[in-house]
């Protein structure tokens, strides 16, 4: 797949721009699936985050609310239930899986489940656009300080890229650098530390940030 992995979506024309010349035409043409599953998994989330990530309320006009052409929702919860010749075929008519923050193991639990690990090797013109969790669960690991799942067997995620994710930089008092540096360095892999202004773009392996904000790497 093509990856636009973000802390807060997209925030700023930079950004913009990246996505639209992923997906290959404008926003307004192309059609998106919107995963909220991450939610479910998170505390400080439930009925009124999800409702609002749906309805592209204001909150997330970075995200749902960027004007798609069509705008529908995958829950992955449900897909175990219903068949993958129902489900597949809605995803390979998607131009773009928006996936929500909540907690990545958890996400990465239930795309594992629902069948969509696999499919997304067979999806190479499909733009995912990650915020958060949905960014992180990427990665090898999100380290123990993002999970938030009780169930959580560990903090491993999909490993789709080699490098982990420190998201939301400066936006809460626990998302310092010196925060970030604590968590990165029992990772073992490189990190990327970003903020809401800043996104990174992963095709054919080749990895570039795209930033109007903060970002560092460390490791």
């Amino acid at each position: 797949m093509k990856l636009l992995l973000t802390s807060g979506g997209v925030t700023n024309p930079s950004i913009h721009a990246a996505l639209e010349q992923l997906l290959g035409k404008p926003v307004a043409e192309s059609r998106a699936l919107v995963i909220p599953t991450a939610q479910w998994g998170h505390p400080m989330c439930g009925p009124a985050s999800v409702r609002g990530l749906v309805a592209a309320d204001p909150d997330f006009r970075h995200f749902s609310g960027l004007g798609w052409a069509s705008l529908g929702v995958l829950e992955l919860t449900a897909l175990p239930t219903i068949g993958q010749e129902r489900w597949v075929p809605w995803v390979r008519e998607a131009d773009v899986l928006l996936v929500d923050g909540g907690d990545a193991t958890y996400l990465c639990h239930w795309m594992r489940e629902s069948g969509l690990a696999d499919l997304l090797p067979s999806l190479p013109d499909t733009v995912w656009v990650g915020v958060s969790a949905g960014s992180m669960v990427m990665t090898p690991r999100i380290g123990e300080y993002f999970v938030e799942w009780p169930s959580a067997p560990d903090d491993r995620t999909l490993s789709v890229v080699d490098f982990s994710i420190f998201p939301h930089l400066n936006a809460f008092p626990t998302n310092t650098m010196a925060d970030a540096e604590r968590w990165a360095a029992g990772l073992g892999v490189p990190a990327y530390v970003i903020d809401e202004q800043t996104a990174i773009q992963v095709v054919d392996g080749s990895v570039e940030v795209i930033s109007e904000g903060q970002w560092t790497k460390l490791g």
